[in-house]
């Protein structure tokens, strides 16, 4: 309404009814950090820099495929090993070549299988086309924390490549992610402790990540054990490529016939090479034809033909297969989060929840032997654990932070519905920053508390029998703020609020009664 009335006439002054609303933040956002093939949107370059996606095609389109990775096939030291096999009398074994770990990848699309949706992805650099592989460095990730404190919406961090260095990343970089979003306060990181090797046993590998964890701001982190055997990897993506050029083809595969030969010869006359004039074609189907590129269909024919000719070669390619396959567990749990956040919210533990394309954990962990990862005495470092159940499948078993015995951070679900809140009600009092410092403020911003509160304890996410048990708002001159206070310009509130937790245990008790006639 004109502030001066003048002309005679009639009015309108429209006045709000409702108090601002608070509108919760987003929960499952997770922002993957690590090696692509490519990072490139719009012909500018995204290394260092965080990128939104919301898709596996948008991905693929940004950041390219995977890593090429190239396997070795050497002497069995353990002939009781797995994956050992026996080649003239001798036992061999597969083995990834130095240089060519590489699982990023492959766990985004175990997110996206097990539930994943919109995420950050941050390039700390490209490998692209390098043959001879490359070397994955913690200093490559020194500078990454600073550019995620400009983003508001990751609420979730995750480092798949780092843990191909093992227990080194613990205390430096795991450490530095705790402490980013301790200061952020508004993210949480998910760890993958290093993979167990033949001559180590469970407890070895976690007291080593206890140990070297430290104690700062662990209730911001959470850790997940074993790693999972996956079929992320098809059959139709592994071949002849995959195995290094000191792989003797002819020599390995002597059960290849002359027909198969003739038959692999005849195709690849056939095709042409994507980039230049093909070799002459090879005598037999064990040495592949020579030249700078064959075709995606020349290459599909000599593997094929080589599979069905030779057992071997099948057998050498499932083994590298089942390698690829292995995969630490934190970008999985970053897809569930996003499934159990969409489906019930994020006040429910993202536990008793079965992981897709995970054919087992590659540890079975009893149950006696989780009571010591689960339960940590000396600091409540739990270590939630992924099991097998017969008849069920593969769940997450544990819903723990790093501060397990703590009782207000103990949970995964109270610490992530906390961040949501916090963040949710920071963002909605925005707003109210230079207002009146007075009664009318105070009473709108009390008002837009309790909407937001009661509608979340109408959903299930605060535990009470009416609103008062679950949620209580205090502001004003004597409840929460001194004369001095107003005048320092400082509005202060008090929200308290009774998170649901998880029943972890169920004791059922039976006792026999006596038969009264």
């Amino acid at each position: 309404m004109p502030t001066t009335l003048k002309t005679p006439g009639v009015y309108i002054d429209e006045i709000n009814a409702f108090p601002g609303s608070a509108v919760a933040v987003e929960t499952a956002v997770p922002v993957f950090i690590g090696y692509t093939e490519t990072a490139v949107r719009n012909g500018k370059s995204l290394v260092g820099k965080p990128t939104r996606i919301t898709s596996f095609a948008e991905y693929t389109e940004t950041f390219g495929g995977a890593f090429l990775s190239k396997f070795e096939i050497i002497d069995a030291t353990d002939p009781q090993a797995k994956g050992t096999f026996t080649l003239n009398n001798t036992k061999k074994i597969v083995s990834i070549k130095s240089r060519n770990t590489s699982y990023f990848y492959n766990c985004i699309r175990l997110f996206y299988a097990n539930g994943g949706g919109t995420c950050y992805i941050l390039s700390v650099k490209e490998y692209g086309a390098t043959p001879d592989g490359f070397d994955i460095k913690q200093s490559d990730f020194t500078d990454v924390f600073d550019a995620l404190e400009k983003e508001f919406e990751p609420t979730l961090i995750v480092i798949p490549d780092l843990i191909a260095l093992g227990k080194d990343i613990y205390n430096d970089t795991y450490g530095k992610v705790l402490a980013h979003c301790a200061k952020m306060k508004s993210r949480m990181g998910i760890f993958d402790l290093r993979r167990q090797t033949l001559t180590d046993t469970t407890d070895a590998v976690v007291d080593e990540f206890r140990f070297s964890i430290g104690t700062n701001y662990l209730n911001y982190g959470t850790a997940y054990y074993p790693w999972l055997k996956t079929s992320i990897v098809q059959p139709d993506e592994v071949n002849f490529l995959n195995l290094d050029s000191s792989v003797d083809l002819e020599t390995l595969l002597p059960s290849a016939t002359e027909a198969a030969a003739i038959s692999i010869v005849k195709k690849l006359k056939a095709d042409q090479l994507a980039d230049s004039t093909p070799a002459s074609p090879p005598d037999s189907p064990a040495s592949p034809p020579t030249g700078k590129k064959l075709d995606k269909a020349a290459i599909t024919n000599y593997h094929n033909s080589l599979r069905t000719a030779s057992p071997t070669y099948t057998h050498l390619l499932e083994e590298i297969r089942s390698i690829l396959n292995e995969l630490p567990p934190a970008a999985a749990m970053a897809g569930v989060y996003t499934l159990v956040d969409n489906s019930r919210g994020v006040w429910k533990a993202p536990a008793n929840v079965s992981l897709s394309m995970v054919n087992e954990p590659s540890i079975n962990i009893s149950s006696l032997a989780q009571e010591n990862l689960n339960v940590d005495v000396m600091a409540g470092k739990s270590i939630n654990v992924i099991r097998p159940f017969p008849g069920i499948g593969t769940l997450v078993w544990g819903a723990r932070t790093l501060d397990g015995n703590s009782q207000d951070w103990k949970y995964i679900n109270v610490r992530r519905t906390l961040i949501m809140i916090e963040q949710s009600l920071k963002l909605a009092t925005r707003a109210y920053v230079f207002e009146p410092n007075d009664a009318g403020t105070w009473v709108t911003v009390k008002s837009m508390f309790n909407n937001f509160l009661s509608n979340l304890w109408k959903q299930g996410a605060l535990a009470g029998a009416v609103p008062e048990q679950a949620f209580d708002v205090q502001i004003g001159l004597g409840a929460t703020m001194t004369p001095n206070d107003i005048l320092d310009g400082i509005m202060k509130i008090t929200v308290k609020v009774a998170v649901v937790r998880p029943a972890e245990f169920i004791l059922i008790t039976f006792q026999q009664q006596q038969q009264l006639s």
